[in-house]
């Protein structure tokens, strides 16, 4: 299944409750198609929704396992009844599918993802600039759900992608995978292989998924008459980077 939803926006049909977790407190919402989605709108800010979408579209197209995303919208309706509803707003919106009955991955757990998926995470958020999947011994912010039945992951949270503040070596020391990357810069073959699937990742996602995005997403107001601060040129730019070799040198 595409972990995209494609075609018209889905319509949310009921404001469940508001997440605790994470920088920008969730609404978890029922949609028309009878799932919850937790939910990012109005009080999110534009950047990080285009974050999201854009991330997100990437992240599915090279094959991370994440929920089902989609664009949705709440009628004013129901936002008045909510005592929160501004936060959510009436415009486009940010839905992630809820994934109930799992845990944060913890710092002892790591090791028993396997490798190939350690390193598959690694990679893409050092492609897109996402340093927000940080974990040590002592805590951290991974945005990784670990079913432990199976020993696989489901990956959350692009909304600080993007990073025109980007670390790099601050990344490698927190990343949660971050010490798969000196042996994987030692495999020549494997290096040339990521390099291929995130150019095809690219090609493939990136210029239908800026089509479908919402255009208030990138403004700051209503009015239309403020551009949010995201350079659609410089961030596929960025990702273009992937075709060169020095893509894996830290500058």
């Amino acid at each position: 299944m595409n972990p995209i939803r494609n075609g018209a926006p889905l319509s949310i049909i009921e404001i469940a409750e508001r997440s605790t977790d994470g920088r920008t407190f969730p609404f978890k919402c029922r949609c028309d198609d009878e799932n919850l989605y937790y939910v990012k709108g109005k009080s999110a800010n534009h950047r990080s929704l285009i974050c999201e979408w854009m991330a997100g579209n990437l992240a599915a197209s090279f094959g991370l396992n994440l929920p089902r995303c989609a664009i949705a919208s709440a009628p004013a309706s129901l936002i008045r009844l909510h005592p929160e509803g501004k936060d959510l707003g009436t415009g486009p919106v940010f839905a992630s599918r809820a994934v109930e009955n799992l845990n944060w991955i913890s710092y002892a757990s790591r090791g028993r993802v396997p490798l190939s998926i350690r390193r598959d995470i690694l990679v893409f958020d050092w492609w897109v600039h996402n340093a927000d999947r940080t974990l040590s011994e002592t805590g951290g912010n991974p945005n990784l759900l670990f079913d432990a039945s199976t020993d696989s992951l489901v990956v959350i949270d692009h909304n600080l992608a993007f990073d025109t503040e980007f670390d790099e070596r601050l990344f490698l020391e927190t990343h949660v995978f971050g010490d798969e990357w000196e042996p994987l810069c030692q495999d020549l073959v494997e290096m040339a292989n990521y390099q291929t699937k995130l150019k095809q990742a690219l090609d493939t996602s990136w210029g239908p998924a800026w089509k479908r995005l919402p255009q208030e997403w990138l403004f700051h107001d209503d009015e239309q008459t403020v551009l949010v601060e995201f350079d659609e040129r410089a961030c596929k730019e960025l990702l273009e980077r992937c075709t060169h070799q020095d893509f894996w040198r830290l500058a």
